[in-house]
């Protein structure tokens, strides 16, 4: 699979088998993450990989109780360090990569931005100086959601000024 098929490919999964992610596999995605650009190729971030049950059973009422969190095979909590002020761009980078790679591998994401920052801290002892921007899912599709429509280029992009729409 190439990249622009990965892009195509990718949807937001809601609904997981229940199996573990190989230990190689995980890697491989956790890799992927690594080798993704950041602001001066600092990588001025971590992410806390969840992959125990009774940890993924805790996060569902700290992410809007959305119950496929606590089904899932592992939950990414994208972690920005502190005065480092691309580090919410580059964790998010780093878990766009991860995604891309996860569907090249036969699994699925959901990005997740309604938690409960500082209830989320507090499960998984993340201290408290440092900000959660955005989370993921992660495991083997249980469903495969049809593509969601998009917009045209022509309504997103403008060639050289906001007042030139792209044709």
């Amino acid at each position: 699979m190439d990249v622009i098929e990965a892009i195509g490919a990718r949807r937001s999964i809601r609904k997981y088998e229940q199996k573990e992610i190989p230990p190689d596999v995980l890697e491989q995605l956790l890799d992927s993450a690594r080798l993704s650009p950041s602001a001066n190729n600092s990588q001025d971030w971590n992410i806390v990989v969840v992959t125990d049950k009774g940890l993924l059973r805790k996060l569902v009422p700290v992410t809007g109780n959305q119950r496929f969190v606590g089904e899932c095979s592992a939950f990414l909590a994208g972690v920005a360090v502190p005065g480092a002020s691309l580090s919410p761009i580059d964790i998010t980078i780093a878990l766009d990569h991860l995604s891309l790679r996860a569907v090249e591998l036969g699994l699925g994401t959901c990005w997740i931005g309604d938690f409960d920052p500082d209830g989320l801290k507090g499960v998984l002892d993340i201290p408290l100086d440092r900000d959660v921007p955005i989370c993921m899912t992660l495991g083997y599709p249980e469903q495969n959601p049809s593509a969601q429509d998009r917009k045209a280029q022509s309504e997103l992009f403008m060639s050289d000024r906001w007042s030139h729409p792209r044709s």
